[in-house]
């Protein structure tokens, strides 16, 4: 599999939003939306614009990812991601003429899981969840492209989405309450449903959203590395089936050979080093087996 420069260029860093897909309980919500959108903007028939991936939203997704030069598995990852949004137009929403207001701004501390809203001299700070360490919330600057009253379900009460080229990253409300304040989501930011309904009505398209702070770097592992990260390999090895020990945070030939037969049946190169490529498609079919579809 080869990741795109977009995705090489961000320092081994496991960069997913959850992986869009068929299951028999169907996935739903803004980010299948504006798949189906693009999906007919390019020329391709998903059905219904309706926000639920069904069998004829994933035969057009095949064919569009063959038509691409893509794995053709039917599932939206963040290679399919990058060539859907490609030469996609955003459409800001503008002042009307003779109102004045100074441009909003957004910024996210993904440590201490604030987002803080500034327009002029008002300023307002919210408690919000962000990516676990495996999925964590994209660091950088970006601008709100899109926004969807009542989602519902794990989306909440509102939708805002973020411009990342390489995953339907988003900020939105919860039907979890109890996970803000936690690293928690699969990147998104979640708020609690009357944070995210007062900040959407101040909160304009184009708005500038800074995100900042550490994430998971993602380190390059390898035989006689030890750590938590080395751990979460094993572990997900292990729910995959490749990998029948305890987990333990030490990198030993037990591991290298899981992580090599891993290797080996995804198309990777069967070196036992768990390298960005390796992290990305551990990531990927962990989320698949344990049927994850949390934003």
């Amino acid at each position: 599999m080869i990741l795109s420069k977009h995705i090489r260029s961000m320092r081994n860093m496991v960069y997913a939003s959850r992986f869009l897909r068929l299951e028999k309980i169907r996935m739903s919500g803004p980010d299948i939306h504006l798949m189906q959108k693009r999906l007919k903007e390019l020329g391709y028939n998903p059905g219904a614009e309706d926000g639920i991936f069904g069998e004829q939203s994933e035969a057009a997704l095949k064919a569009f990812q063959a038509s691409r030069g893509l794995v053709v598995d039917g599932i939206v990852d963040p290679n399919t991601w990058l060539q859907l949004e490609a030469g996609s137009s955003i459409r800001l929403q503008s002042k009307r003429e003779g109102q004045t207001w100074e441009q909003p701004r957004i910024s996210i501390d993904v440590v201490k899981r604030k987002l803080t809203y500034t327009s002029g001299s008002f300023k307002k700070t919210y408690p919000v969840a962000v990516g676990k360490p495996q999925t964590p919330t994209p660091l950088g600057n970006w601008t709100i492209v899109q926004k969807t009253v009542n989602p519902g379900g794990a989306f909440g009460a509102r939708w805002m989405r973020l411009s990342v080229p390489w995953g339907g990253y988003g900020i939105h409300g919860t039907n979890r309450p109890s996970s803000i304040g936690k690293a928690a989501s699969h990147g998104c930011v979640r708020m609690y449903n009357a944070d995210v309904i007062e900040l959407y009505d101040r909160t304009p398209l184009g708005t500038p959203v800074n995100i900042f702070g550490k994430a998971n770097t993602g380190r390059v592992l390898s035989r006689g590395d030890e750590g938590s990260d080395v751990k979460e390999v094993q572990r997900i090895l292990r729910t995959l089936g490749y990998y029948r020990a305890k987990p333990d945070g030490k990198f030993g030939p037990k591991t290298e050979a899981a992580v090599t037969a891993f290797q080996r049946d995804n198309q990777l190169i069967a070196d036992g080093i768990v390298g960005p490529y390796t992290h990305h498609a551990l990531q990927k079919a962990y989320d698949l087996a344990i049927n994850d579809v949390e934003p």
